[in-house]
């Protein structure tokens, strides 16, 4: 039997050379423009800040709805107002001495001098 035939490749012979890891560079870092204790202060400065605007936004829709409750109270007031005319005036036709003297002929009532008294007042 024939021995396997090798590829021509294989055959010629490579120098060997030590595998020798290559050196990494480090890598410059920039310098650092702020320390943790400014990073530190920083965060709790805008945070101070955050909170400050939501606390005003808060007030601001505390205030809207105020507002609007104000308005519907005073829109009640004014139809309240306009009732009251409205039935102030009913009061002063229902209550003139013509129309009490026709229900009283209507009820059956009479005048009669005698059973008359005034009474001073107002």
């Amino acid at each position: 039997m024939a021995a396997p035939l090798r590829r021509r490749e294989e055959m010629i012979s490579q120098p060997v050379t030590p595998h020798v890891p290559a050196k990494r560079k480090q890598k410059k870092r920039a310098p650092k423009i702020f320390t943790k204790g400014e990073y530190m202060l920083m965060i709790f400065f805008f945070s101070i800040v955050a909170g400050f605007a939501i606390m005003m936004l808060n007030t601001q829709a505390t205030i809207t709805a105020t507002n609007k409750d104000i308005q519907a109270i005073e829109s009640k007031i004014e139809e309240t107002k306009k009732e009251n005319t409205d039935l102030s005036i009913q009061v002063s036709e229902l209550s003139t001495y013509d129309r009490i003297w026709e229900k009283a002929k209507e009820l059956g009532l009479e005048f009669e001098k005698q059973n008359v008294k005034v009474v001073p007042g107002q």
